[in-house]
């Protein structure tokens, strides 16, 4: 389904369909996007309005840097623009020629320490409009970036949907997408083309209960719905709009670290299972920490798991 449709109880406990509509100015798109992009898109806010230079001729609507440190731009349409892939491209090609001017402003905005640690491994795009063309949605599979295409609505009393529609994961990425109809093999392989491991190659060089363990894992983290899988530099992340979990191995400890974006106030911790992680820096994103050594372990995690896909 790519149309977004809410329900709201009347007076007599009937569901009655809100029917969503456009914003009349882009702006307003932007600004409310920009004010909450965040919790929205799991992106942290850098610029709005940037100027591109005399050889790109263009503004970016916003800048900002992902959950997993890599650099994003994002493109509001108060429409269907069948311009918007190659806005997008033009855009990320500006990126790639601006490194040191987008860490300065990162540098600026977050601190040194986060602009150090920038993943230019693979910029991503967020185009956000009304609707996207059949040929856009099949262009973004054959195009070298990694890019998201976002549908909105707006319905009564101030409701903004956001429904990720399709998402790219650019040829240069050793992201692996996965879809729920989908298995993925969890045996060793290449690496990717841009020298960092594959998801197969990280796998295939843990212990043998590992990997069967991570089998088993990975299963539960897709099992709910379209996911995203990538590897990153110390991590697997699994992401829909935003991060839902990171996945870390552990082979000393013989165990699976799965970080999960739920809120640890809300969970009954259990010594030696789970763990808050606010304030305790650690690999990947996700507030809760799950310790995961045996199926028991996963069969307990899987409430745990369910919410973050739910949350993400």
């Amino acid at each position: 389904m790519t149309d977004l449709k809410l329900f709201r109880l009347d007076a007599d406990g009937r569901d009655v369909e809100l029917h969503g509509s456009t914003v009349a100015l882009e702006v307003e798109l932007q600004r409310r996007v920009e004010a909450g992009m965040e919790a929205m898109l799991g992106i942290r806010f850098l610029a709005s309005e940037y100027p591109t230079g005399r050889w790109h001729r263009g503004r970016i609507d916003s800048l900002g840097l992902g959950e997993n440190n890599t650099p994003v731009v994002i493109e509001y349409k108060k429409g269907a623009d069948s311009g918007v892939l190659s806005q997008a491209v033009s855009y990320l090609s500006w990126l790639d020629s601006a490194r040191h001017e987008f860490e300065a402003l990162v540098k600026e905005k977050l601190g040194s320490e986060v602009a150090e640690a920038i993943d230019w491994q693979n910029p991503r795009m967020v185009c956000i409009a009304a609707g996207f063309s059949h040929h856009d949605r099949v262009a973004v599979h054959r195009l070298s970036e990694r890019i998201d295409l976002v549908r909105y609505r707006v319905f009564d009393d101030g409701l903004l949907g956001l429904l990720l529609i399709e998402s790219a994961p650019g040829s240069t990425s050793p992201t692996l997408a996965r879809r729920q109809s989908r298995e993925r093999e969890v045996t060793a392989g290449a690496g990717s083309e841009d020298g960092r491991p594959s998801v197969r190659a990280t796998v295939g060089l843990a212990p043998d209960c590992l990997r069967d363990l991570y089998g088993e894992v990975d299963k539960a983290l897709t099992a709910w719905g379209e996911v995203e899988v990538a590897q990153l530099r110390h991590y697997i992340t699994y992401r829909r709009m935003v991060n839902l979990a990171s996945v870390v191995f552990r082979p000393k400890h013989e165990a699976i670290l799965v970080y999960l974006k739920v809120d640890p106030d809300t969970v009954e911790l259990e010594e030696g299972f789970s763990r808050d992680m606010r304030g305790i820096g650690h690999l990947g994103t996700g507030d809760l920490e799950v310790r995961i050594a045996s199926a028991a372990d996963l069969e307990r995690a899987g409430p745990l798991i369910r919410r973050g896909f739910e949350a993400a």
